[in-house]
């Protein structure tokens, strides 16, 4: 073998090295940004009511109390501290309340709002809505 062909062949050698190490560094980096996903928010259209004037400050079960001025809600399933967005389809309103209770026990209702939640949404006088919540459970 000529000195040539040594030097092709160190030189091929430490090619592949290189190749190698940048595909691996580039495949790490590649996997680090696929395993970091962002939460999906979850949209739904239900209908909601609001918690009666005689629940104001008894225990929710999250052990809190109820508390009619606070932007608070019921759902029978997600998770206590969730915030959830609602939207009065009607008119647009907004607000965000959060899961502090268990309820509504109305298979027509899936949340019950707090008051001051209901009457920012002007839905107070009518006792109940039709709206669109999102959320996002982490």
């Amino acid at each position: 073998m000529n000195p040539t062909n040594k030097q092709e062949l160190a030189t091929n050698h430490h090619m592949r090295k290189l190749f190698l190490f940048l595909s691996l560094i580039s495949f790490g980096a590649q996997a680090q940004s696929i395993s970091v996903k962002e939460p999906d928010t979850i949209v739904k259209t239900i209908f909601t009511t609001y918690y009666a004037k005689k629940f104001e400050g008894r225990k929710t079960t999250s052990g809190e109390r109820y508390r009619a001025a606070k932007f608070t809600a019921a759902h029978r399933k997600l998770p206590f501290g969730t915030i959830v967005r609602v939207k009065n389809l009607r008119n647009d309103k907004i607000v965000e309340v959060r899961i502090n209770d268990r309820g509504p026990f109305s298979k027509k209702f899936e949340l019950d709002l707090s008051q001051s939640a209901a009457k920012a949404l002007g839905i107070y006088r009518l006792g109940y809505a039709k709206v669109e919540i999102s959320y996002v459970l982490n």
